[in-house]
C-alpha cells in the first residue's frame, strides 16, 4: 500500500533520513543555559539527536529510518540493499544504550523540555523498534527504554498538574502529543502512562462542543486543533460514544468549511509558511482515523440493526462521514505535492508526515474499499 500512494517510498525516504543525520549544522538548539558554563555543542548535549535542524525532527527522522526498515523487512516496502546497509548503520550509529542513556538524563533534569511532541516522536519511536521483528531494530527498541521510563514519568506528572491544554496548531499543541503518546504506550505495555493520557484527554477535551472549524488556521500551522482534538478521541472513546462526541464537536460540518480545504505554501524557503504543507498532510492522516473509526461504528451498528444517530443539526452520521472521507485524498494530494521541494525547511522534517499519512490513509482506503 506504502509504493501504491507514495511510489519509491522507501528508497525516498531513507534518502532524506540519510541527508537529515548526516547535517549538523544549521541546527535550533533551545537549550536553556544556566552559565557560561554551560554552553555546549548540540552534539555534546544530544549524541543521539543532534542533527536535522533541532531535536524533535532528529527523532522522528530516526522513527522514519526505523519504519522504513522496518517495512522492507516485512516485504511491504523496496529499498536497494547499498541504501539499507548505509541506513542501519546510520541508525544504529545513534541509537546505542549510551548515547540514549545521556538523552533520557537530559530529559529528566528539563522536565518540561520539548513536551509534549518530542516525548511523542520518542515514543513512536520506541514502539515500532519494540514492535519489529528485526533483531537490529528490536535491540534499538531495547537501549530506548530508560527514555520510555524517564517520558512515562514525566507525562503521568504533566497530565496529573497542568489544567489548560495547548490548543494552536503547533509544537506544543496537547491533543496532538497526547494522542501519539497513548497509542505508543499502549504498544509497549505502559499502562500507567496510558491511562493518564486517557484521563487528560477525557478531562482535557470531553466536553468541547461546536469547534470553530473556521477560524482555527493561521499562517504557520501545520496542525489542525480540531482534527488533533477528533483524533486523539477516536483512540480514548468506545466507537459509539465517539460518534455522539464527533458530532457535537463539529456540528454542521460540510465540504465547503474551511478546516477541511487544502492549503498552499507561497515561500518554501520560509521555515514557518512551510509548515503549511504539514497541514495539508496531518489534516489528511487525521481525517482518515477519524473518518475510519465512523466506519467501524456504522459496521457494528449495520452487524445489530441500530438506526444511524443523527449528526447535530439535521444530517446523519452517516452523511458526517462522507464529508470527511471526500476531504482526505484533495488534502494527501497537496501535502504530497510539497515532499518535491528541496529546500531543507521542507526535507528536515516533510517527509515524516508524508510516510504517516501514507499509512493512514491506506488504511482507510481498505476499509471503505
Amino acid at each position: 500500500m506504502t509504493d501504491t500512494l507514495f511510489p519509491g517510498a522507501a528508497q525516498h525516504c531513507a534518502e532524506v533520513v540519510l541527508d537529515n543525520l548526516g547535517r549538523p549544522y544549521p541546527y535550533a538548539s533551545h537549550h536553556v543555559e544556566r552559565s557560561e558554563a554551560d554552553l555546549h555543542t548540540p552534539a555534546e548535549l544530544h549524541p543521539a539527536f543532534h542533527t536535522s535542524f533541532d531535536w524533535h525532527s532528529c527523532v522522528h527522522m530516526h522513527w522514519l529510518g526505523a519504519s522504513v526498515l522496518d517495512a522492507v523487512g516485512r516485504g511491504e516496502a523496496e529499498l536497494d540493499a547499498g541504501t539499507a546497509d548505509a541506513l542501519r548503520a546510520a541508525l544504529g550509529a545513534n541509537l546505542t544504550a549510551a548515547k540514549l542513556a545521556v538523552e533520557a538524563d537530559y530529559l529528566r533534569a528539563n522536565p518540561s523540555w520539548e513536551r509534549p511532541y518530542g516525548w511523542a516522536w520518542l515514543m513512536r519511536l520506541a514502539a515500532t523498534c519494540h514492535a519489529s521483528a528485526d533483531p537490529g531494530i528490536a535491540a534499538w527498541g531495547r537501549n530506548l527504554e530508560g527514555c520510555v521510563d524517564v517520558v512515562a514519568e514525566l507525562v503521568q506528572a504533566w497530565t496529573a498538574t497542568v489544567e489548560y491544554p495547548v490548543r494552536h496548531g503547533l509544537h506544543t499543541n496537547a491533543a496532538f502529543g497526547l494522542a501519539y503518546l497513548l497509542t505508543a504506550f499502549r504498544e509497549l505495555g505502559r499502562d500507567d502512562a496510558a491511562e493518564a493520557c486517557e484521563r487528560a484527554a477525557v478531562r482535557w477535551f470531553g466536553e468541547d462542543r461546536a469547534w470553530a472549524t473556521e477560524w482555527e488556521l493561521s499562517g504557520q500551522d501545520f496542525l489542525s486543533a480540531g482534527l488533533s482534538e477528533a483524533d486523539l478521541m477516536q483512540r480514548v472513546l468506545p466507537a459509539g460514544e465517539f460518534a455522539a462526541w464527533l458530532s457535537g464537536f463539529l456540528p454542521g460540518l460540510t465540504a465547503e468549511s474551511r478546516m477541511l480545504a487544502t492549503v498552499g505554501v507561497a515561500d518554501e524557503s520560509d521555515g514557518y509558511m512551510v509548515h503549511l504543507h504539514g497541514l495539508n498532510l496531518t489534516r489528511a492522516g487525521q481525517l482518515a482515523r477519524v473518518a475510519a473509526a465512523l466506519d467501524s461504528r456504522r459496521d457494528a451498528d449495520a452487524a445489530t440493526g441500530t438506526p444511524a444517530p443523527t449528526a447535530e443539526p439535521g444530517g446523519t452520521q452517516a452523511e458526517l462521514r462522507a464529508v470527511l472521507e471526500a476531504a482526505v485524498e484533495p488534502l494527501f494530494e497537496a501535502g504530497m505535492r510539497g515532499l518535491q521541494s528541496g529546500d531543507f525547511m521542507s526535507t528536515h522534517w516533510l517527509a515524516s508526515f508524508a510516510w504517516d499519512a501514507v499509512d493512514s490513509v491506506g488504511r482507510l482506503r481498505s476499509v471503505t474499499a
